[in-house]
């Protein structure tokens, strides 16, 4: 069943959860996630990351695909994008039939942010859409590993303060917003620092739903912490990617004879939906 960000995180708050969001680059990603969140018939949010993930698949090509699996889903699902870099992107994504956008403006000044948000959240509410924007900033790229000693002396100055967040959501009407209390894109190269104070502080402020990026790596116990405080949507990807990938290569490696393609891509499904599994269960409580 399709539903927007807003809706499918009423649900979340309601429930004293959080949603997965997962991002996905081929069709073996999309079967494993609804196959997940219906074997444990929990809401999921099934999105793209086209700046980050272009180079893989067109979000012509997987949108599309995306749409027909949340349409027929068991489950509430949220079709999103994620990382929006402009509003073209943002139109194509809505034509497709997207539930949800994020605009990705937190490299910009605060007044820039403002202004492109709002014309993202003009632009979705046309097509009925919710919309997720971000301030503060969580470094580096989806595709790119993160943290590292390079980074730790300018991370708190990055993190979003509450009050700046509370004018930001004031100033744009936006649904969900995404910002920066300690976690980072990718691979941590470090152990993260998570302020849950923070979070706590910005949802207070705000009185919406925070999202958390930079979710792969996060100890299960700090997931229950974050949600705990305010969090109600989880971005995942890149250890779901890095598991399959680690999978694939041990099956491969003990097979005797040939190695053919579609037999990797079934792994590759195969350990996407365990990886998935037991993050809807953290994320849910379940």
């Amino acid at each position: 069943m399709l539903i927007t960000l807003k809706n499918i995180l009423k649900i979340a708050e309601a429930e004293n959860i959080a949603i997965g969001a997962f991002n996905v680059t081929s069709l073996e990603g999309i079967r494993a996630l609804f196959k997940a969140a219906e074997e444990l018939n929990t809401p999921v949010i099934v999105q793209f990351a086209n700046e980050a993930h272009k180079q893989y698949i067109s979000l012509s090509e997987i949108g599309p695909v995306m749409m027909q699996y949340a349409e027929r889903s068991k489950v509430p699902a949220c079709v999103h994008l994620d990382h929006g870099a402009n509003l073209d992107e943002i139109r194509e994504a809505l034509e497709l039939g997207f539930t949800s956008v994020m605009y990705d403006g937190s490299a910009l000044s605060y007044e820039k942010n403002v202004a492109y948000t709002n014309a993202a959240v003009e632009l979705a509410e046309s097509y009925g859409a919710s919309v997720e924007a971000e301030i503060g900033s969580m470094g580096r790229e989806e595709f790119l590993s993160a943290g590292g000693s390079a980074e730790d002396a300018a991370v708190e100055g990055a993190y979003t303060d509450p009050q700046q967040a509370a004018q930001f959501v004031e100033d744009t009407g936006i649904d969900a917003l995404a910002c920066s209390f300690g976690t980072v894109h990718g691979i941590y190269l470090s152990a993260p620092k998570l302020d849950f104070d923070r979070i706590k502080a910005i949802r207070e402020a705000t009185g919406k739903p925070v999202v958390m990026h930079g979710g792969s790596g996060i100890s299960d116990e700090d997931f229950r912490k974050c949600i705990t405080n305010g969090v109600r949507k989880i971005n995942f990807y890149t250890y779901a990617a890095k598991f399959a990938g680690e999978y694939v290569k041990e099956k491969a490696d003990a097979q005797k004879g040939n190695v053919y393609f579609h037999d990797m891509a079934l792994w590759a499904e195969e350990s996407m939906k365990e990886t998935y599994l037991h993050a809807i269960r953290v994320f849910s409580g379940k």
